[in-house]
């Protein structure tokens, strides 16, 4: 029933041309489930397949934070560190005195930045619910669009143009989307000694057999990757990146905040992982303490408010969103997961045991998770009796 439901929502979203193709994927244990329907590209000859490649955008959140905790579980690392152990550039910030003064009225900040203040995504740097914040703005000049790898400079020169903008709040104060992750992946590299690219790919995507996830398509593989689109003006789909585009080579900045390409079975791979408390085929890659601190919530309602924009109420763990209520019928307390901005998401529930994955090629236009996105989770959703999905 679920896979006739799941059918039906995606082919109605590509016949509307609402997005040319999607690979939609749900996994209880050993049971999965998945749906291709549409093509690689608009009007292209290439079908859908479960094994195309998707700019998975902001799921790379998650990978990158489960890096982070590696080094935490070796203890070269510790949560509670001062970053500026291993990113001087941020040793000693400043801080805007409220989020709506000037740039010129600041403040010291009132401790360090923390570890776990990247992980949390409360460093002070980040976008809150309003874009209109005089230091807001200054960050858009620095935190760019990370749907275009290409468009940062290399990780220290962005680092040290990050360090000019003042913190919008005091470390550990608020929850801020964006720059705690791409901070992340630069901690990673300087405190593993290896680029992120290759930590990435020794520690996790090679004992994960993620064998199609990287920051580049290899020319090999580039007939199974997707061209991506984003909304034209007048609502038409124009192509926002072709498979021998931004992904044909690594970037100078590898964003561990959104620069991964990935298929729905390699997402699997650590989705499951994780929902098996850090655990793959026998081998261990995370603490058990380290997955249940990275998939529990950290945030306090106030902080939660200060990002309503993107978390409709629902919490942060260290990477992603973590459910707390049950305002939607998918909205499952526990449940950890995300959206990308290519139009990705991917989400785990450690209550239902379940797994779902949805990948399409059409970006989302602002933080707001799309239609398509929300009847993808109604139809993904915990089942009654009666096959529907349940509700509050």
């Amino acid at each position: 029933m679920t896979t006739t439901l799941l059918y039906d929502t995606l082919r109605r979203y590509v016949d509307e041309g609402t997005v040319p193709g999607a690979v939609g994927l749900l996994a209880r244990g050993e049971d999965v489930e998945v749906v291709a329907v549409g093509h690689t590209a608009a009007g292209g000859p290439t079908p859908m397949a479960r094994d195309s490649i998707f700019r998975i955008a902001s799921l790379t959140k998650p990978v990158t934070a489960a890096a982070v905790l590696m080094l935490v579980d070796e203890g070269r690392v510790g949560l509670t560190d001062p970053v500026e152990k291993w990113l001087p550039e941020l040793a000693g910030p400043m801080a805007v005195l409220t989020p709506d003064s000037p740039l010129d009225d600041l403040v010291p900040a009132n401790r360090p930045i923390t570890v776990e203040d990247l992980l949390t995504s409360r460093t002070g740097w980040g976008f809150p619910s309003d874009f209109s914040l005089p230091a807001v703005q200054a960050l858009f000049e620095v935190q760019k669009d990370g749907r275009f790898p290409h468009a940062y400079p290399a990780p220290d020169t962005w680092l040290t143009d990050l360090a000019k903008v003042p913190l919008l709040y005091q470390p550990g104060e608020a929850w801020l989307y964006g720059t705690s992750s791409d901070l992340q992946g630069i901690l990673i590299a300087r405190a593993s000694g290896h680029t992120l690219p290759d930590f990435l790919a020794e520690r996790v995507f090679e004992p994960l057999a993620m064998t199609d996830t990287a920051f580049e398509v290899p020319a090999a593989a580039r007939h199974r990757f997707t061209t991506s689109y984003r909304q034209a003006p007048d609502h038409t789909l124009e192509v926002m990146d072709t498979p021998d585009g931004d992904w044909s080579r690594v970037p100078a900045f590898p964003s561990g905040g959104g620069g991964l390409a990935s298929t729905a079975d390699d997402y699997l791979a650590f989705a499951r992982m994780l929902l098996s408390g850090g655990e793959t085929n026998g081998r261990r890659l995370l603490s058990t303490s380290a997955v249940r601190r990275m998939t529990t919530n950290h945030l306090t309602p106030a902080q939660r408010r200060i990002g309503h924009l993107f978390l409709e109420g629902e919490g942060w763990g260290y990477g992603a969103q973590v459910d707390i209520t049950t305002t939607h019928p998918w909205n499952t307390p526990g449940r950890y997961g995300w959206v990308g901005g290519t139009g990705t998401t991917a989400h785990l529930a450690p209550s239902t045991g379940t797994i779902s994955i949805l990948l399409t090629q059409a970006a989302m236009t602002n933080p707001t998770p799309t239609p398509l996105m929300r009847d993808f989770w109604r139809s993904t959703a915990p089942t009654t009796a009666t096959g529907r999905p349940s509700r509050p």
